[in-house]
């Protein structure tokens, strides 16, 4: 019999990724499409979910055809996708709204909303308090399009959409993973289940939420129609899969109590996995997620868009016009490291209103310029904005779980490549910083679940020593933990006084 393959595929906001992995781990073929952001207006950021589906069936497509597989081998497929935004289907499973993205602004109103009518509740229930998520971007809909919201039957997220749209599902079958209910708003996530009082609150069908699966549970098939597009065979197991943060916690190996991991992506993530539900009630800053493994938890924060911003800086402010060009971090660097530390402005990440904790009015902003700093002052600057992020996350998890024993973080996604922001990281953090030789990133975690879901492994012990390989450590220099010890406490007074002056 030939060996058994799983596919893993990401809907991520750059663009789609499929990777396929044979029993042992080894990639053996790989795709990408870009992605196609709509902004209509400002503030507003929206996908086409046909389209985000034509990229899953075309990436598939070609990375079967550069592997060479027989497409009867695959075990199975699995998706994970953006976390916090929304499509809202009809009756036939198929989109009446736009994916209203995580990067969307629209239901700003409504996070002061839910924030005040219930915000203590909806964090204890969800583990994370209202934001640029499901709950205040379902209420916009409700009251901004009730037409439209009137049509709607479940709402869903990318991965869900594609994944139903592959297996010919309708909306009686549309699902949510349990990596998603902290996003909700409207969920008992310790209990796995929509929390009847908190959807009464404010008046939301429970209707129109999709069932809560597992991760690893099959939800499907692939049908006649999606067989001909994926060149996948038809009835191949169609797994739920997860959030793209937690795939991407899970291929780095987050698979235990104490492991940290910086997802230096479009959005800058720091987790911590820890062994039950924490909801951050004291400073509201951490989110509480499900793992995307059974019994562990994932305590995390991020900055919304903060690996965007190098992106910005260099075509918009250093080139002035738009690169598709890979971001060349040595560059960069190097005129960083030439700027020193000494004399750095500071940088707020938050292009879009801070998500953790929730400051919707905030901006970004350099502070303390003078007329010496130049393009390496204003990079690092950068880079150590969102390191500063990072150690008030850390700061608040030492606080909320005692007895966490944080030996050193991990590191995925393109910034990983920067050496000198995974130095300002570690020094920041006071732990080494590990890179990961695997560069597949979330599509490999998503690959685990469609092997759980198969019957391929029996659990993810069993093939973490193949699939998970570290690589590269960056330590501490305790020169700069001690400058970045002062300077944070500045940061952190400068966040609030900006964001009061914003309001």
């Amino acid at each position: 019999m030939k060996d058994r393959v799983v596919i893993g595929i990401d809907i991520g906001t750059q663009g789609t990724k499929t990777a396929i992995f044979d029993e042992r781990g080894q990639c053996l073929g790989h795709a990408f499409e870009p992605s196609c952001l709509v902004h209509p207006s400002p503030g507003v950021v929206e996908e086409d979910p046909e389209r985000q589906l034509q990229s899953v069936c075309a990436t598939v497509k070609k990375a079967i055809r550069i592997s060479g597989i027989d497409k009867h081998c695959v075990a199975a497929i699995a998706i994970d996708g953006q976390t916090a935004g929304v499509i809202g289907i009809g009756k036939n499973g198929k989109h009446i709204t736009p994916y209203d993205s995580w990067l969307d602004m629209r239901c700003a109103p409504y996070i002061k909303k839910m924030e005040v009518i219930a915000g203590d509740q909806i964090l204890a229930k969800t583990g994370n308090v209202p934001s640029f998520n499901h709950g205040p971007k379902i209420l916009w809909c409700m009251h901004e399009h009730p037409d439209i919201y009137e049509k709607i039957k479940s709402f869903v997220q990318p991965a869900g959409y594609a994944a139903m749209r592959l297996c010919g599902l309708e909306a009686n079958d549309a699902f949510i993973d349990t990596t998603y209910l902290h996003f909700s708003g409207f969920a008992d996530n310790n209990k796995k289940k929509w929390d009847t009082g908190l959807c009464q609150k404010f008046g939301l069908d429970t209707s129109k939420l999709p069932r809560i699966v597992e991760p690893d549970e099959i939800i499907g098939q692939i049908c006649p129609q999606m067989a001909d597009e994926t060149g996948l065979a038809v009835g191949t197991h169609v797994v739920a899969g997860c959030g793209d943060t937690s795939a991407s916690f899970l291929a780095v190996g987050a698979i235990k109590e104490g492991i940290c991991v910086d997802v230096a992506g479009t959005a800058s993530v720091f987790s911590a996995t820890v062994p039950k539900f924490s909801p951050d009630v004291s400073y509201r800053t951490l989110s509480c997620s499900k793992a995307a493994i059974s019994g562990l938890w994932n305590c995390y924060a991020y900055i919304n868009g903060g690996g965007m911003n190098l992106e910005w800086y260099r075509n918009k402010i250093v080139y002035q016009h738009k690169s598709g060009k890979k971001f060349d971090y040595a560059k960069f660097d190097k005129l960083a490291e030439k700027a020193g530390h000494n004399d750095v402005p500071f940088f707020i990440p938050h292009m879009s209103g801070r998500v953790s904790p929730p400051m919707p009015a905030l901006r970004g902003a350099w502070v303390n310029l003078s007329w010496k700093h130049g393009t390496g002052h204003l990079y690092r600057a950068i880079l150590e904005g969102v390191a500063m992020e990072y150690g008030i996350y850390k700061r608040i998890l030492n606080e909320l779980v005692p007895d966490i024993a944080i030996e050193e973080v991990r590191i995925t996604g393109g910034g990983q490549e920067s050496k000198l922001w995974n130095t300002i990281k570690a020094s920041v953090l006071s732990v080494p910083v590990v890179k990961m030789k695997r560069k597949e990133g979330a599509p490999l975690g998503t690959a685990i679940l469609a092997g759980l879901g198969a019957g391929l492994f029996k659990s993810v012990d069993e093939i973490a020593s193949e699939w998970i390989q570290k690589g590269e450590i960056c330590d501490p220099i305790k020169v700069l933990s001690n400058h970045y010890c002062k300077k944070i406490v500045d940061y952190e007074n400068l966040l609030t006084a900006i964001n009061n002056w914003s309001k």
